[in-house]
């Protein structure tokens, strides 16, 4: 397809409009933030360590590997549920209401991680570790859910031009509501005496934040747009959906090769990137023996400078492009990597670290999926944010299962830790050569004002 032929559609919008969307970043960062990254994993893991790991149909996981193997779990539901969810949302009027029923059951899920508890009731420890498992597999599944739709929204409130800045607003409103969401937690575990229970607060906190300003914000505002395409006649939503996934992947390969150069490049280097964030208050107890007041204070610290980092890149990539301030972001995270390996020993190192840590997480991902946007048709969005949640926030899939491999064989999360850089050499290595201004014209998007 040459230049000329490029479409270019109006988008249709106002700023409360995309207040509104953004704050969903808002809301459903406080899952993010504190179950994800900061509470869920050692407090699962040090339940499990009373029982001598995790046992399960005549299985032994170690503590430490529990939690990255529900993550990988959940991710490996994803990739079969998230790209045929999206098909249906192109297809039908039913977008921003599966969003709202996601983000409900993930809300409610999380809320309900309030009873994991110690010697519960018919289950004992053993199995209060399981139901936090099965609980955070459908929290995340459902978060991943609400992602991918909430994403689509993204090229409907924004033009070309503006969705790099209008992108890492939303991610710098979700650090800063996270660090909020955080920071009441972090009191909760300091005033009370009761740590488990400050614990089970601070994550029934984070259900909370995530269903009330939900429906406070985007239920409120969003609007439905009508579907760019049109279910075939005879066809079901279901039955189309399926037909749909296997032609779009044939489409990238055929006519879209750069977006998918540019999504394998993304599901690679982004893995491991969430990877990072799940298990670094896990490697930060385990290696170091940080407390939960000490990772709550680091992750806090980390959560308001990613708002100025987040921001940062997205002025970053308003002048060199997107795709090169990526590179960037990812080469500095190959960098915290080595030195969470080979230099870090003592708490206070992991404050400096934090910081790098907090300077490219909000830009490296809000850049990904502005960028990612650009190079996508524009009644499909819905479909291919499915393929593109499969790496997105708190989803990462393959990584997690490495980790918690290198953990299972040599009980160290040090060693673990080292294998994640080979994510992000891949991943510079196939994102390089992804051509942004021709993929975007094979997809019939306007690269006029756009720096590239």
């Amino acid at each position: 397809m040459g230049e000329a032929a490029a479409i270019h559609r109006p988008v249709e919008t106002n700023r409360g409009e995309i207040f509104s969307w953004a704050m969903y970043d808002w809301a459903n960062s406080a899952f993010s933030t504190i179950v994800v990254t900061t509470l869920l994993g050692p407090y699962l893991s040090n339940l499990a360590q009373a029982t001598n790991g995790v046992h399960f149909l005549g299985m032994r996981f170690e503590p430490d590997a529990f939690f990255p193997t529900m993550v990988s779990v959940s991710v490996i539901l994803q990739v079969l549920f998230l790209p045929l969810l999206g098909t249906i949302a192109d297809y039908s009027r039913l977008k921003k209401r599966l969003m709202l029923t996601f983000a409900t059951i993930g809300a409610v899920a999380t809320l309900l991680l309030f009873f994991v508890k110690p010697d519960m009731p018919a289950l004992g420890t053993n199995g209060a570790v399981l139901l936090g498992g099965l609980l955070f597999i459908i929290a995340n599944l459902s978060f991943g859910a609400a992602v991918v739709l909430y994403n689509a929204f993204l090229p409907d409130i924004a033009e070309p031009k503006d969705r790099d800045r209008v992108s890492s607003f939303g991610w710098a409103l979700g650090y800063l509501g996270g660090g909020i969401a955080l920071a009441i937690a972090l009191a909760l575990y300091t005033l009370m005496e009761d740590k488990g229970l400050a614990v089970r607060l601070g994550l029934a906190l984070a259900g909370a934040w995530w269903l009330i300003f939900t429906l406070t914000f985007p239920a409120r505002k969003l609007r439905q747009r009508p579907p760019l395409k049109q279910l075939p006649e005879g066809e079901s939503y279901l039955s189309q959906g399926l037909k749909q996934i296997w032609r779009t992947l044939t489409t990238m390969y055929r006519e879209y090769p750069e977006t998918l150069k540019y999504l394998i490049a993304y599901l690679i280097y982004n893995d491991g990137i969430q990877t990072v964030i799940v298990v670094s208050t896990m490697f930060a107890a385990t290696e170091l023996g940080a407390g939960a007041d000490v990772l709550m204070i680091l992750i806090l610290m980390i959560q308001f400078l990613a708002f100025f980092g987040a921001l940062l890149f997205g002025w970053l990539a308003g002048k060199i492009g997107a795709k090169k301030a990526i590179i960037v972001s990812v080469i500095i995270w190959a960098g915290i990597v080595i030195y969470a390996y080979a230099l870090l020993y003592e708490i206070w190192q992991l404050f400096v670290l934090g910081a790098f840590v907090a300077l490219v997480m909000g830009g490296s991902q809000a850049l990904s999926r502005s960028l990612y946007s650009q190079l996508i048709p524009r009644q499909n969005e819905s479909e291919y944010f499915g393929f593109y949640e499969i790496s997105e926030r708190g989803t990462s899939w393959i990584g997690p299962l490495v980790f918690a491999a290198a953990v299972q064989f040599t009980g160290s999360s040090r060693v673990a830790i080292l294998s994640l850089i080979a994510f992000f050499i891949v991943g510079l290595l196939l994102l390089i050569p992804v051509n942004v201004r021709k993929a975007m014209i094979d997809a019939g998007n306007d690269p006029t004002g756009v720096v590239i």
